[in-house]
């Protein structure tokens, strides 16, 4: 167990924010995890997963564990299904293409979704009409107060719209170490309906897709639109797509007849928060060494050496507009730290 302390963080967040960690220990075994909850119970935690779902907005004043765990595993199959077990360390995109290149369908939709594996059911991420519920099997999670090893059903995780019970009453309660996935062998069932995913298709002249095609598409969709975090600090989408009644819509249709939507149920209807930040003019401000992506409203950047209270002031002032001309509320789907 090596402990550093007044460590950056800067290499560990996408937003590329410069806050300092009072102590910090990267955890490459289970067994180091078990020992620093012990050893260490009466000490203020801070769990960093991939670092891409959150707004580090001041230095962390607890020890922070690093949860690098690595390895990917078949546990089980049968003729058409695999249950793939990936350690919570693991790269999500780097395990997407894993799978794909073994030829296991169900999370090529997911394709270049940031952060790691351990982070995926917490979130319960999600792109083009797929969650991760979809394909989640289980997961195995370690009590911050006992260190016992737990498994997590699909049921126990109580998953809703970017929401899993580790967001809610089980929040900061337990550590994801692995997250086992129900995937297809053969006979994949395609998603191609949602976003511009059948348009690239058609620009790359393919008419019978495989999974592989459509990770490809959707690569190439996400590409055009988002950011590298590596080139420009960020965290992917910033905020969640708001869902509204029928009779909120209503109201929002007339006055706004061009507003996209996507039928949620009978009584609900999600509205994309990128165009409600578009239409009330963000995309592509800059402020300083901040703003809203010029391709993408949905996304805040950091340009160089922004402060992560800068970008979190921007985020109320586009939430406080929104409600102001749309009378809508967005929620953030990052992390505020």
């Amino acid at each position: 167990m090596v402990i550093e302390h007044n460590v950056s963080l800067q290499p560990f967040n996408t937003f590329g924010l410069n806050a300092k960690a009072k102590s910090y220990c990267n955890i490459t075994d289970e067994t180091v995890l078990t020992e620093v909850l012990k050893t260490k119970k009466n000490q203020p935690l801070f769990i960093l997963g991939g670092g891409s779902n959150m707004l580090l907005t001041k230095d962390i004043e607890a020890l922070v564990l690093h949860i690098s765990l690595r390895g990917i595993e078949v546990v089980n199959q049968t003729n058409n299904t695999v249950l793939v077990k990936a350690k919570a360390g693991e790269n999500w995109h780097q395990f997407v293409l894993w799978c794909l290149e073994h030829n296991y369908g169900g999370i090529e939709n997911l394709s270049l979704i940031p952060g790691n594996v351990g982070t995926s059911p917490i979130q319960n991420i999600g792109a083009y009409g797929k969650e991760l519920k979809d394909v989640f099997e289980s997961c195995e999670a370690i009590s911050v107060k006992d260190q016992e090893k737990r498994i997590f059903t699909k049921s126990d995780c109580k998953f809703g719209y970017r929401e899993s019970v580790f967001k809610q009453e089980l929040k900061d309660e337990y550590i994801i170490t692995s997250v086992t996935f129900k995937l297809t062998k053969s006979n994949h069932i395609l998603h191609t309906d949602y976003g511009a995913i059948k348009q690239q298709l058609e620009a790359f002249n393919i008419t019978e897709p495989t999974i592989k095609d459509v990770s490809n598409a959707v690569i190439a969709i996400r590409q055009s639109k988002l950011p590298d975090p590596k080139e420009i600090g960020n965290s992917g989408s910033f905020f969640k797509n708001p869902v509204i009644s029928m009779n909120q819509f209503k109201k929002l249709q007339a006055n706004f007849p061009e507003v996209p939507s996507y039928k949620v149920s009978d009584d609900l209807v999600k509205v994309p928060a990128g165009w409600l930040i578009e239409q009330a003019g963000f995309k592509g401000k800059r402020f300083n060494d901040y703003g809203v992506h010029n391709k993408q409203a949905l996304v805040l950047v950091n340009y160089g050496n922004a402060k992560g209270s800068d970008i979190y002031k921007l985020a109320q002032l586009i939430q406080i507009t929104i409600k102001r001309i749309f009378d809508i509320s967005i929620e953030t789907e990052v992390n505020i730290i």
